[in-house]
């Protein structure tokens, strides 16, 4: 029985997770750096341990501090959220040999998924259709020349042990093929410290679509639908849906049942998603599984009445699965908006910097997943998302009128971010139609440019000005009145009000 779980994270994924603990009456242990002595996880969590400086690689990614926290602490569990140690196989490892519950896939599962050429040699020996390609590493670079010829451009070369995108690139012309060669090396080096890659064909214009899969311990694997991830930006998900407005009810099922099969071929346990890229004819191929709870996994939840979370841990202290796949089916449609600090005008640059006023959104079918407030200084070592903006609706039409009124409700100042640029996605028509493929936000991009939004408050330093001078002027006529502070002087507070109802001003 699990009673106290440490959460291996930080930011948005620490909360979400602890939240759901605190519903199981499980206690929860926070780890944190330098950086994050004010994250709100820290003051969440039952107890937290400092585990070094700022950078990643001294802190999160330690092992060692990691698991002493556990010991220290007495934790049965950890979860590692996404990012950082979660499918880190090496972890997985020495949370068994520690006796401490590893709340993810088995050891085994994060390795053969982690690595991509792996992972396709499974998948085309479990029946589960691949994107043509290799299926050994690429040795040279004229071996990359014979298999750009013999699979036909355009190609992309990946990194084996890649993911968020980094190690990818597209080959269009044989001219590009040795600059991409080397610099996919280069990065895959740098960002994994693993050098190896392959070739796969190039699916043009395909819709990025994910099936999130759970499985316990006693052989027993449902699939909880699809996820629509097409809206992306250099291979980052920005927007997600489900169901999906694109694949039939017929390729649906045919998915879900693929999924489930490559999930038991690996003999998975927990949460999981398995990857698609589909084309336009509704073929679909696998892409890759991701052996850990995904950024997107709320709008599952919204849809579905389930969460993830809670399941993980059951799955994790042994129970079995409480629903066949016959018990569940999708209800209405939930869309999922990630909210980063970053300057959309300047190539997406990150903008850390201290929150001064915050206004998050609410009302019927709608959720915040967050760990920020108002004073809070996001710091410049991690991810730029802030929050995860999730709407639910009976149906898509009514999902995309409620993503659009929440939008304008969030208000951030203090810092840049992507906000309005999600307000103005939300107002091209071939997302409104449901048109689009994972070339969606290049393709559109003169689109999105040409948008005005009369109504739209940017979320810059002049609105925070407007807003002090207003007080301040408020304050000044206010002084001015010869009975200010008498308790008897019924009259209206601010004159500043009062002249604007004169004027007919709007404030």
């Amino acid at each position: 029985m699990i009673t106290k779980i440490l959460v291996a994270n930080r930011g948005e994924i620490a909360m979400r997770v602890m939240r759901s603990c605190k519903e199981m009456s499980i206690k929860t242990v926070a780890v944190y750096s330098e950086a994050d002595r004010t994250s709100r996880h820290v003051f969440f969590a039952d107890e937290a341990v400092c585990i070094g400086p700022a950078p990643s690689a001294e802190s999160y990614l330690c092992v060692d501090k990691i698991i002493e926290a556990a010991k220290r602490t007495k934790a049965d569990a950890i979860h590692p959220g996404y990012g950082f140690l979660s499918e880190n196989a090496d972890f997985a490892k020495r949370c068994e040999k520690e006796g401490i519950i590893f709340i993810g896939a088995p050891y085994k599962a994060i390795c053969d998924m982690g690595d991509k050429i792996t992972a396709r040699k499974l998948m085309i020996a479990a029946g589960v259709p691949v994107v043509p390609g290799t299926e050994q590493p690429l040795q040279s670079y004229d071996e990359a020349v014979e298999t750009a010829k013999q699979i036909g451009l355009p190609v992309m070369i990946k990194a084996s042990a890649g993911g968020g995108g980094k190690g990818i690139r597209i080959i269009r012309e044989m001219s590009e093929l040795k600059n991409a060669y080397d610099s996919a090396i280069s990065e895959a080096i740098s960002s994994f410290a693993n050098g190896t890659i392959y070739m796969e064909k190039l699916i043009e214009r395909p819709h990025h679509i994910e099936f999130q899969i759970l499985a316990d311990k006693h052989g027993n694997v449902v699939h909880l639908f699809e996820r629509e991830c097409s809206i992306q930006r250099k291979h980052q998900k920005v927007i997600e849906e489900t169901p999906s407005p694109f694949i039939s009810e017929k390729t649906r099922k045919a998915m879900g049942e693929i999924a489930v099969r490559a999930a038991a071929a690996v003999k998975y346990e927990g949460a999981g998603t398995i990857e698609f890229m589909v084309d336009k004819d509704q073929n679909f191929y696998f892409l890759e599984m991701n052996t850990r709870l995904q950024v997107e996994h709320p709008i599952t939840e919204e849809v579905l009445g389930i969460d993830l979370v809670k399941e993980q841990i059951k799955v994790a202290a042994g129970e079995p699965l409480r629903f066949k796949q016959e018990d569940l089916s999708q209800r209405g449609h939930a869309i999922e908006c990630r909210i980063c600090a970053e300057d959309a005008e300047n190539n997406f640059t990150p903008t850390p910097g201290i929150i001064k006023l915050m206004t998050e959104p609410s009302g019927i079918g709608v959720r915040v997943d967050s760990f920020c407030y108002e004073g809070y200084e996001i710091p410049i070592y991690y991810d730029s998302m802030l929050s995860k903006l999730v709407v639910w609706a009976a149906n898509r039409t009514y999902a995309i009128e409620r993503m659009r009124r929440v939008l304008y409700e969030y208000k951030i100042t203090g810092t840049k971010t992507n906000l309005s640029y999600l307000r103005k996605i939300l107002e091209v028509p071939d997302f409104v139609k449901g048109h689009y493929t994972t070339a969606f936000l290049e393709e559109n991009k003169d689109v999105l440019a040409k948008i005005t939004l009369k109504e739209d408050f940017e979320e810059t330093h002049a609105a925070e000005d407007i807003a002090a001078i207003a007080a301040y002027f408020d304050y000044l006529l206010n002084e001015e009145r010869p009975n200010a502070g008498n308790a008897n002087d019924n009259r209206p507070i601010s004159r500043w009000k009062e002249f604007g109802k004169r004027n007919n001003m709007r404030w």
